[in-house]
């Protein structure tokens, strides 16, 4: 009698070299693609985070006390960039922008100011408050016992605005610089995000 073997078994019980190619072929295929996707994944993060950073939103240290009580040195503020594309700068307004005369002795590129004055205005410090067009500014976000030094008559030029920090005792502000052009700002501040205990919107 001849022994048989049924044909089907060989090939399913002990995978030939073939098998074993193929096989090892398309883990490596697989581990392949998912590095590749990995590293795009990476690549678009920090696409998208160099796009917010450039265009829209940029987190910001206040590095002196020019704006103490409001901003206190250590905080961190995010800033919008595209606020004033869609709207205008408004008076009180917190607003980072370009240091006038570019970066100082310090290394600080931007300064953090509030908008007190706005283009056509003019702007002026007498008996210790600010005056606007010759009436007195109410300025609730100061402390009461805050005084503004005195300054001369300011005409602010068209497409400028008159900042200020709030500590008026401890910033060097437009009473030195003057007007600072609008296209110099880079955004409004609008939150704290550090330290977490000072959470809240300006």
């Amino acid at each position: 009698m001849t022994e048989t073997t049924d044909p089907g078994s060989g090939p399913a019980d002990h995978p030939g070299p073939g098998d074993a190619a193929e096989g090892t072929r398309t883990g490596m295929s697989h581990s392949t693609r998912s590095a590749i996707e990995w590293v795009a994944v990476i690549v678009g993060a920090l696409v998208v985070a160099l796009v917010v950073k450039t265009f829209l939103i940029q987190a910001f240290y206040i590095p002196s006390e020019s704006m103490v009580p409001t901003l206190e040195v250590g905080d961190r503020v995010l800033v919008n960039k595209l606020s004033y594309t869609t709207g205008d700068i408004d008076r009180g307004d917190i607003v980072v922008f370009a240091r006038p005369g570019g970066p100082g002795s310090d290394g600080i590129e931007d300064l953090i100011k509030r908008v007190v004055a706005l283009p056509g205005e003019t702007v002026e410090g007498r008996g210790g408050q600010v005056f606007i067009d010759g009436q007195p500014l109410a300025e609730p976000y100061l402390p009461d016992a805050v005084e503004t030094s005195v300054f001369p008559p300011y005409v602010v030029p068209e497409d400028h605005v008159w900042l200020m920090g709030d500590n008026r005792g401890a910033s060097d502000d437009s009473r030195r610089f003057k007007g600072v052009p609008t296209d110099d700002i880079v955004g409004r501040a609008f939150v704290v995000i550090w330290p977490f205990t000072q959470l809240g919107t300006l």
